[in-house]
């Protein structure tokens, strides 16, 4: 793939987009339950666009505690938990799948914004994009030539990309991606107050559960797998939220032998697990607990096996897939 690529949309899927937009009273946006960075800047930038633009919009997430890192970002607290408007057109942000955006949306009309390679097409419009580094990416592409980007959504889907491409480290980071922040910092954005509202204000409950996280791992297959738990014991003891475990696991695969990480992080009655690499295709494991994501960065959620078995599992799939090579 060329470096340097750009994403490119057809006249068609703008148009389309368009004429969805004519055809509702109403807009409501959402992003995947236990949403990151990419998910809530992506669905404020369209919320602020779409509401300058003059469109009766609302904006959602099926999940109650969103990550408080991100309250900096312009309309945060208009983010709502239900969707009042009836009928309204379906704007899904960084959704793999229906059924993670935690809604009833039966007969309704969606446009469906990704990167995710494991995105099931379930929109009426789909402009799912894997080559792109963030699905803000894909929105910032497929809207500028039809509307003046607010400085509020540029800088909401800067933070996005930011996030999404750790900071400009992730493998698939091109001169594109940099093309993007370029623009969007002179739309207004201000990189350096937008980094240090994202990086420097953890909360003292975070480190806390962080050290725990650490003095949980553990190491497997020669050194090359490692895996972290946080129970629900070690949340409430430290008084850390979930959005307080984000990049936790990076700590794990930022070991010298490490080639896949793997946090486990316990819920009332689900444990969810967050799979990294260092280039081993986590997303065939996690696509195999009925999960998704990228080849480096994938996860599932699963309510069928306590901790341990899971574990034990998921070292069974890494060997059977040959993800890495046993030592």
């Amino acid at each position: 793939m060329s470096r340097d690529r750009k994403l490119h949309f057809s006249p068609r899927e703008r148009e389309q987009f368009l004429q969805l937009l004519g055809d509702h009273s109403a807009v409501s946006i959402l992003s995947h339950i236990h949403p990151d960075a990419d998910a809530i800047g992506t669905s404020l930038g369209l919320y602020l666009l779409l509401k300058k633009e003059g469109y009766r919009v609302e904006i959602a997430n099926a999940t109650r505690e969103l990550p408080r890192h991100l309250d900096f970002l312009e309309g945060f607290g208009r983010i709502k938990h239900k969707i009042d408007y009836d009928d309204s057109l379906i704007i899904s942000c960084d959704c793999g799948s229906l059924d993670r955006l935690g809604f009833d949306l039966e007969g309704r009309r969606i446009v469906n914004i990704d990167h995710h390679p494991s995105n099931t097409r379930f929109g009426t419009l789909n402009l799912v994009r894997p080559e792109a580094v963030s699905s803000s990416e894909v929105a910032y592409r497929f809207l500028e030539p039809l509307f003046e980007i607010p400085r509020g959504s540029a800088e909401a889907f800067y933070a996005a990309l930011i996030s999404d491409t750790r900071y400009f480290t992730t493998a698939n980071v091109s001169e594109e991606s940099f093309e993007v922040a370029r623009e969007l910092i002179a739309l207004g954005v201000e990189p350096g107050s937008v980094a240090q509202a994202m990086l420097q204000r953890r909360s003292l409950a975070s480190l806390r559960v962080l050290g725990r996280a650490l003095e949980s791992l553990q190491l497997y297959l020669g050194g090359q797998v490692a895996v972290m738990t946080v129970t629900r014991e070690d949340l409430e003891a430290t008084g850390a939220r979930y959005d307080d475990l984000d990049g936790i696991v990076d700590y794990a695969r930022s070991l010298v032998t490490v080639e896949v990480a793997i946090l486990v992080v316990e819920r009332r009655n689900s444990r969810k697990v967050s799979l990294r690499s260092k280039g081993a295709d986590v997303m065939r494991i996690a696509r195999a607990f009925g999960g998704g994501g990228h080849t480096v960065a994938a996860g599932f959620e699963t309510d069928r096996l306590q901790s341990r078995e899971l574990i034990e599992r998921l070292l069974e799939r890494i060997k059977e897939e040959g993800v890495i090579t046993t030592r």
